[in-house]
């Protein structure tokens, strides 16, 4: 994708919205960062839900895709799940950033319907690739007592989101390292 006027408002919109929350930015940040009028931001995106539907879809898309790459480049499941995991550990950024879905969560009373079906979407979309690594863990031996891929996939996405938001609460990464050791145990 060019890095237009678009792409540029999308990428600012992240950056805010991933270290500030949904209330922590608005169109007049997005302007000064990018170096456009507010009012030229309406032309994009007419309204704040817009832009964050907007912002949730091409999250999700990357996100998917990168659930795909790591599926054709890791063969196990233990190895499928520790490259997720630093994924998530990436998008901390030491403690002062959360994953898009996370810190819009944070946000939900202030979120747009649509907004929210994205998260939800987006969710789902991560539980079912978590539950087939789940099963090719059950399957392959390399991920330890598993019992409910569907069930693990729900508790390890919640822990994976939960740890994120201890480390980002006190800007402290070793809380997110801590949280998923538990998990990496059960990694062979």
């Amino acid at each position: 994708m060019p890095n237009d006027t678009k792409t540029q408002l999308l990428d600012s919109a992240e950056r805010a919205a991933r270290t500030r929350g949904f209330d922590g930015f608005s169109y007049a940040d997005l302007a000064a960062d990018v170096g456009i009028r507010k009012a030229s931001i309406h032309h994009h995106f007419p309204t704040k839900a817009a832009l964050s539907v907007a912002l949730m879809q091409r999250y999700h898309a990357g996100f998917k895709q990168a659930c795909a790459d790591i599926d054709a480049a890791e063969t196990t499941a233990s190895a499928r799940l520790s490259a997720l995991i630093d994924r998530y550990r990436t998008a901390l950024d030491g403690g002062k950033s959360l994953c898009l879905c996370v810190s819009f969560s944070t946000s939900r009373e202030s979120l747009p319907a649509e907004v929210i079906a994205q998260i939800g979407a987006f969710r789902t979309m991560l539980v079912d690739w978590l539950s087939a690594v789940f099963t090719t863990g059950l399957s392959d031996g390399s991920i330890l007592d598993v019992r409910d891929p569907m069930a693990e996939a729900a508790a390890a996405l919640s822990l994976l989101e939960g740890a994120q938001l201890s480390a980002r609460a006190e800007e402290n990464p070793d809380l997110f390292a801590s949280a998923m050791a538990l998990m990496q145990q059960r990694l062979r």
